[in-house]
């Protein structure tokens, strides 16, 4: 059984940089040393959960533990790689956080019907951001029990 604050792998699937470094820091803030791992598309996300191309060996590209997903990204929106991930048994147990600048209603009720276990807006304030993504990390990462990998 493993304890939930475990040093799981966090996989962050974001195309902007901005957004990526300050989600980034914010994770890091606290002194939480989990690793990070950053992929720029939703195709890119796809072959590091899938193992495909330069993500195949299983000791550089970790099965993540918590996902935290962008709606709009290049190549494969957001909802299509949250779809790939919850119709595949051995990725449908990684809790997937939509972390996104959209706060449209309809895009809420997909995201949870292709199975999201949170949908977070990212503010555009920057404090506000930071408390946000800190927010998110304590829940999921210390208070949350974590499916084992």
């Amino acid at each position: 059984m493993r304890s939930p604050v475990a040093l799981v792998p966090i996989l962050l699937v974001e195309d902007n940089p901005d957004h990526a470094e300050l989600t980034m820091t914010a994770l890091e803030d606290g002194g939480l040393a989990n690793p990070i791992y950053w992929v720029k598309d939703g195709e890119e996300a796809l072959d590091y959960l899938f193992r495909r191309g330069k993500y195949a060996d299983p000791s550089t590209s970790p099965r993540p533990g918590l996902i935290l997903l962008d709606l709009r990204l290049p190549k494969r929106d957001g909802m299509e790689v949250l779809q790939a991930i919850k119709a595949d048994s051995e990725l449908a147990t990684i809790p997937v956080v939509i972390l996104t600048t959209s706060k449209r209603d309809e895009e809420v009720v997909r995201g949870y019907q292709l199975g999201a276990n949170s949908f977070v807006s990212k503010p555009v304030d920057f404090l506000e951001f930071m408390e946000t993504v800190r927010q998110v990390k304590m829940y999921w990462l210390l208070t949350n029990r974590l499916p084992a990998a």
